[in-house]
C-alpha cells in the first residue's frame, strides 16, 4: 500500500461514517489523513487559489472563497454529526441564518419564535423587513399559534430549540409537519443543544443551523457558522448564495473548529453534569425566585426536550427573588470565576444579562412579552469542577 486510498483503516472509516457511534463520529467522520503526506489532522489550506492544468480543468479547487479542502472536510463532519447529507460553512452564525433567509423573495412570510436570539431579530426586524418579507413572531410551545399564522405566503418556519435565553422548547416532529403541511420550510437552530444532544433533520427538519462559535468550536477562540441539510437540490440554492456573497470562513477557522469537534461528546457530558448540579443548587438558594433549566421537572419544556434530547445541556438562567435590578447587576459583577461576557458554550463558564447584551436589539416589550425581564441572568456553564463554581455562585449571590 503507498496510498492513503489504499488503508483499510481509512477505506472503512469514509465508507461506514453511518455504522458510528456519535463519539466515533465526532473523531473521525468526514476527516481522513492527508493524500499527499499522510497527516492524520486535517491540513489549514492556508490559499487563495488552486494551479489549474488547463483553462476550467482542476482538481476540485479553484479559489477559495468557493471550496477550500479545510473547510470541506469539516461540511462533510458537520453533515455526518446531524445525520444530514450536506454541511455548509460560513463566517459567522448571523451569516448562516442571512443565507436561509436569502432563499426569500419579496411577499413572503416566515413565522419566527418570539424569544429569537437577539442578533437573529434584529437581522429580521430591522435589514429583511425592509426587502418585503413579512415576519411574524409566535410562541412556538404552542403548534396552534403556528398554525394560526400560516397562510398561502408561508415559506419558512424559524425556531430556536432550546431558545436563547428562556430555554423555550419547539416540538420539532410537530413543526416539521405544519411547515410540510403548508409547502414551507422548517430551519432549527440547534446551537444550544447541539448534535450530540438533538438531530434535528431525523425529526423533518429541512435546515439545521450552527453558531459554531459557540458548542462545536468550545473554546471561545473562533466565530463561525453552519447550515446542514439533506436535500441536493436545497444545498445547491444555499451554496450559490454562500459563494456569490461570500461570507465564507477562513481555514485557519475551519481548522479551529475541526479540533474543537474532536472532544464535543466529552465536553458536552460535562456541560450537562455540572449543569444539573447548579440547578438544583440554585433551585434550594432563598435568594433565588426561579430557575429555567430544561433538566427541572417543572419547567413547561421539560418532556418534550426528554423526548427529542440524549440530555438537558449546559445553559441555565435565572431570576432573584424581588426581582431587583440593582441587585441583579451586582451579582453578576461579583463573579470570580464566571466571566461577565457575551457568547456561551466554551469550556469556561459565562455569565451574561440578557437585557443589555445578547438581547439588546428586542424592543423592551417584545423581550418582556416572552419572559425576558432586566433581571433575567444567564449562565453558560463551562466544565470547571462544579464544586468552585458552586463556591463562586455563592459569593456572589450571597
Amino acid at each position: 500500500m503507498n496510498k492513503v486510498s489504499d488503508n483499510p483503516v481509512y477505506f472503512v472509516l469514509s465508507t461506514y461514517n453511518t455504522r458510528m457511534k456519535f463519539a466515533t463520529k465526532a473523531v473521525h467522520a468526514g476527516v481522513h489523513p492527508d493524500p499527499l503526506t499522510g497527516a492524520v489532522m486535517t491540513p489549514i489550506y492556508q490559499t487563495s487559489t488552486y494551479a489549474q492544468v488547463s483553462p476550467g480543468v482542476h482538481k476540485g479547487y479553484e479559489y477559495s472563497r468557493t471550496h477550500n479542502p479545510t473547510r470541506t472536510q469539516l461540511q462533510d463532519q458537520l453533515a455526518a454529526l446531524e445525520e444530514g447529507m450536506h454541511g455548509l460553512c460560513f463566517s459567522s452564525g448571523m451569516a448562516a441564518i442571512d443565507t436561509v433567509i436569502k432563499l426569500l423573495s419579496p411577499g413572503d412570510e416566515v413565522i419566527a419564535s418570539n424569544d429569537l436570539y437577539g442578533g437573529t431579530y434584529r437581522l429580521f426586524s430591522k435589514v429583511y423587513t425592509d426587502f418585503g418579507i413579512t415576519f411574524h413572531y409566535v410562541d412556538m410551545t404552542d403548534p396552534e399559534l403556528v398554525k394560526a399564522k400560516i397562510n398561502k405566503n408561508t415559506k419558512l418556519i424559524y425556531t430556536e430549540t432550546p431558545t436563547n435565553p428562556m430555554l423555550s422548547v419547539t416540538d420539532i416532529a410537530a413543526m416539521a409537519a405544519i411547515a410540510h403541511s403548508a409547502g414551507a420550510l422548517l430551519a432549527v437552530d440547534n446551537t444550544f443543544a447541539t448534535p450530540y444532544l438533538q438531530k434535528p433533520i431525523t425529526m423533518g427538519a429541512d435546515i439545521v443551523i450552527h453558531s459554531l462559535t459557540k458548542y462545536m468550536g468550545g473554546h471561545s477562540d473562533v466565530v463561525m457558522g453552519a447550515l446542514i441539510v439533506n436535500n441536493t437540490e436545497l444545498k445547491d440554492r444555499l451554496a450559490f448564495i454562500q459563494n456569490s456573497c461570500g461570507a465564507t470562513p477562513g481555514p485557519q477557522d475551519c481548522f479551529l473548529v475541526l479540533r474543537g469537534i474532536k472532544t464535543l461528546h466529552l465536553r458536552m457530558e460535562r456541560h450537562c453534569h455540572n449543569a444539573r448540579i447548579i440547578a438544583d443548587w440554585l433551585m434550594n438558594h432563598p435568594k433565588v425566585g426561579h430557575v429555567y433549566y430544561l433538566g427541572l421537572p417543572h419547567h413547561p419544556g421539560h418532556t418534550i426536550a426528554a423526548s427529542q434530547m440524549k440530555d438537558f445541556g449546559g445553559m441555565i438562567s435565572f431570576i432573584l427573588k424581588g426581582d431587583d435590578y440593582a441587585q441583579a447587576i451586582k451579582v453578576m459583577e461579583s463573579f470570580k470565576l464566571f466571566t461577565l461576557a457575551e457568547s456561551l458554550g466554551g469550556v469556561e463558564s459565562l455569565v451574561t444579562h440578557p437585557a443589555s447584551m445578547t438581547h439588546a436589539a428586542v424592543p423592551a416589550a417584545e423581550r418582556i412579552k416572552s419572559g425576558l425581564t432586566d433581571t433575567l441572568i444567564r449562565l453558560s456553564v463551562g466544565v470547571e469542577d462544579v464544586d468552585d463554581l458552586i463556591e463562586d455562585l455563592a459569593q456572589a449571590i450571597g
